[in-house]
């Protein structure tokens, strides 16, 4: 296929671990080493055809992959545009966080560490961690901020179920900015025995683009799913949701160098790409909430995973080459999306895709032309999300 937007792709990054102006390696003197350890570990392994092969085959037989691409038949004759799910919610552990883990466990295996620390905001990602370690063997601590605690208790209870320790976080918001924090400082103090879990595509080179690569097979699956079923073409529109933007990032690098327009919907109290300014946070350069005073903003979203201040540095250079676009949609739209797709398709989404649901929905004939195809990344399942969004629409769970 010819691509009508040859840069920016989504190549390798720079010898510094840059995508344009983004990325980077800012980290304290004594993280160096691992992070250099890290990026010459992964190389080593993703050039191995064993490690390929083994990692292939636990996405296979432990998480279930290939994920199905869905036609939402019911919703497409309600917005007038033909809307396909990648259905990633389907992944063992319920999201795409399983892919990204499932590599860094069996890397870390490779580099002879036996212990994982992770941050999570959700939970998802704290829950595939926890179900890596508990099938490597390894010890696990997830660190999680005290109000995404409180709003993901099932996820904290499922993580506690599979053998890890959750250690809330009590400073700054108390969310996932903070929880990346925490998990960034243990690592710090154990680097010799533990690996760091990062659940995005964010934080210092190489973890972007390793993360990046390892969640490639959402994009990798979908370009194959729609040419059987589109004969041979490429769908008008990709959609995901952005936080920090692992699975936009795995989606978006399988139809980067087609016709398909992409695009990253951001919750709308933190939409780093459109209301930050350049920074640097977790030892990346991107965009970023500050105030007046360069300090970081709190973020707000009504999903747990979007709630972080920044965003993963390629998505930035994405934006900043004009090959991806990244809208944002408020609380609202959020909650009456999660609601629609369950009305029409009996799928339950989480909060984080119904943002990217949202969008479609708000401009389903408008900023998308009717008729036309758009693939949805739907990353994860909303079983987390019904107790928040009941208590939210004032709905009881229990029959009381």
């Amino acid at each position: 296929m010819t691509s009508l937007h040859p840069t920016p792709g989504m190549g390798e990054p720079s010898t510094s671990g840059r995508f344009g102006h983004f990325g980077g390696r800012f980290v304290p003197e004594a993280l160096l080493p691992a992070c250099l350890e890290l990026e010459d570990a992964f190389r080593s392994a993703w050039a191995d055809p064993a490690f390929r092969s083994e990692l292939d085959a636990l996405l296979r037989d432990y998480a279930g992959r290939p994920s199905p691409l869905t036609e939402a038949r019911n919703l497409s004759r309600q917005l007038g545009v033909r809307v396909l799910l990648k259905r990633d919610e389907l992944n063992h552990t319920g999201s795409h966080k399983i892919n990204n883990v499932l590599g860094q466990a069996l890397l870390a295996q490779r580099m002879g560490k036996h212990r994982l620390v992770a941050e999570t905001g959700a939970g998802q990602h704290g829950v595939a961690t926890a179900t890596a370690a508990a099938l490597f063997g390894f010890e696990c601590i997830i660190y999680m901020g005290e109000v995404d605690t409180e709003r993901q208790s099932l996820n904290v209870f499922r993580m506690n179920l599979l053998g890890a320790e959750v250690r809330p976080v009590s400073s700054g918001s108390r969310t996932l900015k903070d929880a990346v924090n925490e998990a960034m400082r243990d690592w710090v103090s154990s680097v010799e025995t533990t690996h760091f879990c990062l659940g995005s595509v964010m934080g210092p080179h190489p973890y972007p683009w390793m993360v990046r690569e390892l969640q490639r097979v959402i994009g990798d699956e979908a370009v194959v799913q729609c040419r059987a079923l589109l004969d041979g073409g490429v769908p008008d529109v990709v959609v995901a949701c952005v936080g920090g933007g692992s699975n936009a990032a795995g989606i978006f690098a399988g139809f980067v160098d087609t016709t398909a327009r992409l695009v990253g919907v951001q919750p709308e109290g933190g939409a780093a790409i459109g209301r930050g300014l350049p920074g640097v946070v977790h030892g990346s350069a991107s965009m970023l909430l500050q105030d007046e005073h360069g300090q970081v903003s709190e973020a707000h979203s009504v999903s747990a995973g979007l709630d972080y201040p920044g965003v993963g540095p390629e998505h930035a250079h994405l934006a900043a080459g004009g090959r991806a676009e990244y809208p944002s949609v408020g609380d609202a739209e959020v909650l009456e999306a999660f609601q629609l797709l369950g009305r029409t398709e009996g799928i339950i989404p989480a909060l984080e895709p119904a943002h990217a649901l949202a969008w479609v929905a708000r401009e389903a004939g408008r900023a998308i032309p009717a008729g036309a195809t758009v693939v949805v990344n739907l990353c994860g399942r909303g079983d987390k999300d019904v107790a928040h969004v009941a208590a939210l629409l004032g709905r009881p769970t229990d029959a009381g």
